[in-house]
């Protein structure tokens, strides 16, 4: 059976909704993060970046949220959650899911690790790359809120729901607690509902037990 090792509202999040999607059998396997589980040693041994999530599917254990996406909607084509490989459609998924993992995750992971990149004890300097990551971020939901306005339909490809749609979903969720949130977008906004409203997201959210507001 198929394994995920997530941590509940973490990037785990996405895969676990395109499970719920998918409607298959699967497992979830809790990395408690508050004891920095994700770091121990067996945990390392599947994912020696020491991060969440990690898919085991038998022999295969797949680490890096995007990889594990293309994965899951590769072996269920007929759920078509990703265009055919080689079309112009296929390259724009490649193109989207590259600017939500490289673009806007990492920018996310600025503002809410801004010690990371600061020496121990600099908490103006902290403060101040919190600041300047959020305004970015803003710059990149108004590209996102854009690219909406753009599709002509309810999915982040217009009428074709896909990976991406659960990618964009969560990242937007973690800007909840911003001065201008993603829900705050004209077109974000009510995409957002309707990604709450789908079945296989209420039935993750609630297996992991998120307190409102989801976004």
């Amino acid at each position: 059976m198929i394994q995920l090792h997530y941590y509940p509202g973490n990037a785990s999040l996405i895969p676990h909704i395109l499970l719920e999607e998918l409607d298959l059998r699967f497992q979830l396997r809790y990395v408690d993060r508050s004891v920095s589980a994700q770091k121990s040693p067996e945990h390392l041994k599947l994912n020696p970046n020491g991060l969440i999530p990690v898919l085991v599917d038998g022999s295969l254990v797949l680490y890096e949220t995007a990889a594990i996406c293309l994965h899951l909607a590769d072996c269920s084509p007929e759920a078509k959650l990703a265009p055919a490989t080689g079309t112009a459609q296929r390259a724009q998924l490649y193109k989207w899911l590259a600017w939500m993992t490289n673009t806007l995750q990492s920018a996310l992971t600025v503002y809410f690790y801004p010690e990371r990149w600061m020496d121990e004890g600099n908490k103006a300097g902290a403060a101040e790359l919190k600041r300047h990551a959020e305004a970015k971020i803003g710059a990149m939901l108004d590209q996102l809120d854009a690219h909406l306005a753009s599709q002509g339909g309810d999915w982040f490809f217009g009428g074709q729901y896909s990976i991406a749609d659960p990618y964009a979903l969560v990242l937007c969720r973690w800007t909840r607690g911003f001065a201008r949130p993603a829900r705050s977008l004209p077109h974000v906004g009510p995409y957002l509902q309707r990604m709450l409203a789908r079945p296989a997201v209420q039935r993750a959210l609630a297996s992991e037990k998120l307190a409102a507001p989801i976004v």
